[in-house]
């Protein structure tokens, strides 16, 4: 009997936590369909929309969002794709060779990931000035500075349970190290990078600082500054900014729910050790 009660309990609880940790999104979503009067005032105050409308979302697509969206995924995909293939070749590296202050070295890789963004934007934006690459897709490189340490880290765990004799045999067999490499090892190691991927693709999806220091040009501005500048001279639109919030989260929230298994097991497979 106890222990029935306290699985309701702990249910409820769980439930009430979800429901604080959405409810946020929640509000943005079924404000974004709500007529621009009924966002103030004591309308404000109630969820459902007295007379739902499609305006904001109509008014938001009439802009350059789509072009905002594109970027995002344009540089949030070479982000992905270069940080996975470099923090593969690193862990697998730093997992299998023997050598001293080992531990140190991860210690040091993990703490450039530390440094607040504060701190390094003005340093790459000098540096993106004199070689002239504001404005472009040259943005993945900061951002893979910045997502690296972790996918390394994620990554080392799983490269160093892959046992060692299955890469013995495949040499035997006659198989070169890099073949060995693609073809044995990063097979074993897919939930790890699977995960290192989707939360490198998700960071740099909702990345803002970096992107409105750097791409300050509408041609090569992401959606998430894209979204600071729907305002007009002397008022901010708001049903158009959560419409665009509730755009913006849509993709990241699919990639979670589908993949959500995947990520999981990513996750603690990588962080029991046999």
């Amino acid at each position: 009997m106890q222990t029935e009660k306290t699985t309701k309990l702990t249910i409820t609880v769980i439930i009430l936590y979800l429901l604080i940790i959405a409810f946020p999104f929640i509000w943005v979503t079924l404000t974004s369909f709500k007529p621009e009067s009924e966002i103030w005032g004591q309308s404000a105050l109630k969820l459902m929309a007295d007379q739902p409308t499609m305006e904001h979302y109509e008014a938001l697509f009439k802009t350059t969002i789509i072009n905002s969206l594109k970027n995002s995924l344009i540089i949030a995909s070479i982000t992905t794709v270069y940080v996975t293939l470099i923090a593969s070749f690193c862990s697998y590296a730093i997992a299998r060779l023997k050598f001293k202050f080992k531990k140190l070295l991860v210690a040091v890789i993990l703490a450039t990931s530390m440094f607040p963004q504060m701190i390094v934007v003005g340093p790459i934006y000098r540096t993106f000035v004199k070689l002239g690459w504001t404005n472009s897709y040259y943005i993945s490189l900061p951002y893979s500075m910045i997502t690296l340490p972790v996918s390394i880290f994620i990554l080392i765990t799983h490269f160093a349970k892959v046992p060692v004799e299955m890469e013995e045999s495949a040499y035997i067999d006659g198989a070169s190290k890099i073949k060995t490499f693609l073809k044995i090892i990063m097979p074993l190691a897919i939930p790890g990078i699977f995960t290192s991927a989707i939360m490198t693709f998700i960071g740099v999806w909702n990345e803002f600082l970096l992107s409105l220091t750097l791409n300050s040009d509408e041609k090569y501005r992401t959606a998430t500054v894209a979204i600071s500048f729907l305002r007009g001279q002397f008022q901010i639109f708001w049903g158009q900014v959560t419409a665009a919030t509730v755009v913006l989260t849509i993709p990241t929230l699919i990639i979670v729910i589908l993949f959500q298994k995947q990520i999981i097991s990513g996750i603690t497979s990588g962080a029991v050790k046999e």
